[in-house]
């Protein structure tokens, strides 16, 4: 578990890293540099989830070997079978990562939610349902490397 208090908010005890692939993690089925070492750094104190359609039918082998769990998910629903996801997890212990419209309501509803704008883009209403929207997904990541700058960003 990966506890961090904001100054003048919340004390996270965060257990869960749900993150969306495509436009998060990957480009056009695609790892993005970097990603897999910072996913190796954050297993260490917290339980990473990937949960995709998988458009492009690469995830599996993407992330073979990766320490996460990953959940294909059917083309149907998805922003609903996401936040059931995160439910089961329990949204008080649970941040996620995405961008699309279809990660909207994890976003929301989740303790901390962060959106990412890449080559991909982002969903306007994903970017307004997040707490914090970052252009980088090494950046996203590495705030649960360096919880100083989660505090910096959301304190009071």
């Amino acid at each position: 578990m990966l506890e961090i208090s904001i100054p003048g908010g919340n004390i996270l005890k965060l257990k869960h890293l749900v993150l969306d692939y495509n436009g998060t993690l990957a480009c056009d089925g695609n790892l993005i540099n970097g990603v897999k070492e910072s996913l190796y750094k954050i297993s260490k104190d917290i339980n990473i989830h990937v949960i995709t359609a998988d458009t492009f039918g690469m995830v599996k082998d993407t992330l073979k070997g990766l320490p996460c769990n990953i959940n294909i998910m059917d083309k149907q629903d998805q922003d609903l079978n996401k936040l059931l996801y995160i439910q089961k997890l329990g949204i008080t212990h649970t941040a996620c990562i995405g961008n699309g419209k279809n990660d909207r309501l994890m976003l929301d509803k989740a303790i901390l939610g962060i959106a990412v704008i890449l080559d991909e883009g982002a969903c306007v209403q994903s970017i307004l349902a997040a707490d914090i929207v970052f252009t980088n997904i090494i950046s996203a990541l590495s705030i649960f490397t360096n919880p100083l700058r989660l505090q910096a960003t959301l304190r009071i």
